[in-house]
């Protein structure tokens, strides 16, 4: 099992679930000290040698080739591709290859590292992308002509926009004409008492702290989660907001539009 994002919140707790049960997880994550806890919490257990951790900052396209590359020379396959990585920022930041955070971050990475890994996926007997997201929410919008947020940036805007991406980027992996075996599976468990990682201004500090009061313990938020990586449904693609089943027939997952975001991302990757 790969982990982006799996030294905190959801993701580490993935991580920490199947490294009990006996599996192999390797974990990316920008912070060589969370590195070293996840590491330490692994030997712990006895599982040292079935846990790895690679350092890297997944808002950079660079960072996600060379982390392809680490994974296909260290593992022959990878059963489940786990996507939590994200980060909550009030103010516009922009990546030193030009890509706004969240844009790179939240949607650009798990493109790449989806298709990236795709190979190693599918010599697995039922391999599985787990999109941690927010399927299948009205709320936002998908900025077609100002992607970055260049103006009149915001950072609820952004966020609710990288939801949208990724409800598309599964539409478009799950696509008949890729003719993949990898099952896709976007889900929202809900909010979790993890934390909620980001850079916020007072007032969604404010609101972040409202929201934890009323978050679910993670071992309830990752039982649906785990559930779906131990039996991938078996449609292509499958959405799961909070426990409910969503149809993939949504405006979330408009082919066409899809097919706009694939191209366009592929677009934006070459230059």
């Amino acid at each position: 099992m790969v982990v982006s994002g799996g030294t905190s919140g959801i993701g580490e707790a993935l991580a920490h679930t199947y490294l009990k049960r006996g599996d192999r997880v390797a974990v990316i994550g920008p912070n060589p000290d969370k590195g070293k806890s996840f590491l330490a919490a692994a030997a712990g257990l006895g599982a040292e040698e079935r846990a790895s951790f690679i350092r890297a900052d997944l808002s950079l396209v660079s960072e996600n080739e060379r982390v392809v590359k680490e994974i296909e020379e260290r593992f022959p396959v990878v059963d489940a591709l786990v996507l939590c990585a994200r980060f909550f920022r009030s103010y516009r930041r922009v990546t030193s290859e030009g890509f706004e955070h969240n844009f790179a971050l939240y949607y650009l990475s798990r493109f790449l590292l989806g298709y990236g890994l795709v190979g190693l996926l599918e010599k697995a007997p039922s391999p599985v992308i787990m999109n941690v997201a927010g399927p299948g929410v009205d709320a936002g919008g998908i900025h077609w002509n100002d992607l970055g947020f260049e103006h009149g940036y915001d950072g609820w805007a952004a966020m609710f926009q990288g939801g949208k991406l990724n409800d598309l980027l599964g539409a478009s992996f799950a696509a008949e004409h890729r003719g993949y075996r990898t099952r896709y599976v976007l889900n929202f468990p809900g909010g979790t008492a993890t934390g909620f990682a980001g850079e916020f201004d007072p007032a969604t500090a404010a609101r972040i702290q409202e929201m934890l009061r009323y978050a679910n313990p993670v071992e309830v938020g990752i039982a649906p989660i785990v559930a779906a990586i131990d039996a991938p449904p078996a449609e292509p693609l499958s959405a799961f907001f909070e426990g409910r089943r969503l149809s993939t027939q949504l405006p979330s997952f408009d082919q066409q539009e899809a097919l706009r975001l694939d191209a366009l991302t592929r677009e934006v990757l070459a230059r």
